[in-house]
């Protein structure tokens, strides 16, 4: 059995979602950031660049493993679980869930994605509108939202994120998802065919390395923000700084929107594509 028409239909959709981020063409003002970007870090000793990276990338390592096995984010697989009953009442593990339908899956997943949106559109009002404290956690704190977004997103299309396999294939995913659009298509392309020569489910085979100069622009754009909130932190309107807050607020929104559609669409792409395969 393969496809049904409304697999097709999503798989098409991919397909034109896919062909429109390869051909995203940069603009001037992208490429010679790219090259200011490239030139900045390459001042730096090679050694160096590379024990920033390093403890970059076991940072992000130790942060997914945290969450992932956090109280908060227990309950939020529970939860994922409960509203898969609805639907199939014999549903009782994460990977049970791969037996619903593409549009239930969607609909799951779209519940969490709109509740971490609004965490982050939260978040970034809160940076925008206290103190330095408030501020200074905003990186952190973006990357624990967008870190939990991508894992509750892979269980939701049936992928557990406790084991190596998996919980490289979440942080890939969460890494192409922070990078800006011009960057994503290739990065996609390395995703899908990682995906498809994934040789193990259970441990990771392939190379380890998350962070580069690249990424780098999406925690440059966060510290410009700040700047931007501390300037216009002043300017207030009856008490309430809302010019700072909707900086925060809005740039906050979007980062997460696109780590979770990048996210969302890896997973549709990867259900659909594994059924298939099995048909």
């Amino acid at each position: 059995m393969g496809l049904t028409v409304r697999e097709e239909e999503i798989w098409n959709e991919l397909s034109i979602w896919e062909k429109k981020l390869s051909q995203y063409e940069s603009t001037d003002l992208a490429v010679l950031y790219d090259k200011s970007l490239e030139m900045t870090f390459s001042l730096l000793p090679e050694k160096t660049k590379e024990q920033f990276f390093n403890k970059l990338d076991n940072w992000l390592f130790h942060l997914h493993a945290i969450v992932q096995s956090s109280q908060i984010q227990l309950d939020a697989r529970e939860r994922i679980l409960a509203s898969a009953r609805v639907f199939d009442e014999q549903i009782t593990t994460i990977t049970d869930l791969n037996q619903l339908t593409i549009d239930q899956l969607n609909y799951i997943a779209d519940q969490q994605i709109a509740k971490h949106r609004l965490y982050s559109f939260t978040q970034g009002g809160a940076s925008g509108s206290g103190g330095l404290l408030l501020l200074g956690g905003d990186i952190p704190a973006m990357t624990v939202i967008n870190v939990r977004i991508v894992q509750l997103i892979a269980m939701t299309y049936g992928y557990e994120v406790n084991t190596p396999v998996e919980m490289m294939l979440a942080l890939k995913v969460f890494h192409a998802g922070m990078m800006p659009k011009r960057l994503q298509g290739a990065a996609w392309e390395e995703l899908i065919q990682e995906m498809k020569l994934k040789e193990d489910d259970y441990f990771y085979i392939g190379d380890e390395e998350l962070t580069n100069t690249s990424w780098m622009e999406q925690p440059l754009k966060q510290l410009l923000k700040a700047v931007a909130i501390s300037m216009f932190r002043k300017k207030q309107f009856q008490g309430i700084p809302l010019i700072s807050m909707a900086i925060g607020a809005g740039v906050n929104y979007q980062v997460t929107r696109n780590v979770s559609e990048f996210a969302q669409k890896f997973y549709q792409y990867r259900y659909l594509y594994e059924k298939h395969l099995q048909a």
